[in-house]
């Protein structure tokens, strides 16, 4: 916050600006827009925060994917081996 301070003998006369004025770095955050009225900083922090939420979701997808793989390789297992009980079951009864 930027101040002005004169010193007149014994008194101080103290003006304050405004923090944000329009055009200011960051003014868009208050327009009714929201952040897409906002100047060039704030649309390239937001592109900043949106690929970071990508790349995000992108690794718990690719993690979920893998789990996925190793599931379907479990019951791939599980029928083989269903399968061979089934078939060792069918000769002993002949």
């Amino acid at each position: 916050m930027l101040r002005t301070t004169f010193a007149r003998s014994i008194r101080t006369f103290t003006t304050a600006r405004p923090l944000m004025a329009a055009g200011d770095t960051g003014a868009g955050a208050g327009r009714p827009t929201g952040a897409a009225g906002g100047d060039a900083f704030t649309k390239r922090e937001k592109g900043q925060e949106d690929m970071w939420v990508k790349n995000e979701e992108r690794q718990k997808l690719m993690a979920l994917k893998e789990k996925l793989g190793a599931q379907k390789k479990h019951i791939t297992e599980l029928e083989k081996e269903i399968d061979n009980m089934v078939n060792k079951g069918d000769h002993h009864g002949e």
